[in-house]
């Protein structure tokens, strides 16, 4: 990949997605246009994405399935070149549809791939993985 590829931080986001500074929001639009377009590229990690749940979640008292679609729609940007972007999406859809935490969704959606098993004693996630007792 040639180029700067930069990593962003969960307040990138969250200036972008509730424009509630609007220095910060004017730089970052800009800047996530760019991205949306293909002009610049970012990798956004999973902590980051949990993050901004989290705070839009019991900060901002926002709905589940927009805090979702939100999120998925910034995956979804062009120059997003996160490698684990489908597994973060498969997260944010079970995160909206279920009564899940966040992470919860992240290691169903890691675990449930490939080779891979889940193991967990959360009742929540035991739910969605159909662990065993």
């Amino acid at each position: 990949m040639k180029g700067t590829v930069y990593v962003i931080d969960t307040n990138v986001i969250l200036r972008y997605l509730l424009a509630d500074h609007e220095e910060f929001y004017e730089r970052v639009r800009t800047f996530m246009d760019k991205v949306r377009d293909g002009n610049k590229k970012v990798i956004i990690l999973g902590s980051v994405i949990a993050e901004c749940v989290y705070v839009l979640l019991k900060i901002y008292n926002v709905p589940r399935r927009e805090i979702a679609a939100k999120l998925a729609g910034i995956l979804e940007y062009k120059g997003v070149v996160t490698s684990e972007k489908e597994k973060l999406m498969e997260a944010l859809s079970i995160f909206a549809e279920q009564n899940v935490e966040i992470v919860d969704a992240f290691v169903f959606a890691f675990g449930s791939h490939e080779n891979r098993k889940v193991l967990s004693f959360d009742k929540d996630l035991k739910k969605l993985a159909r662990i065993p007792d």
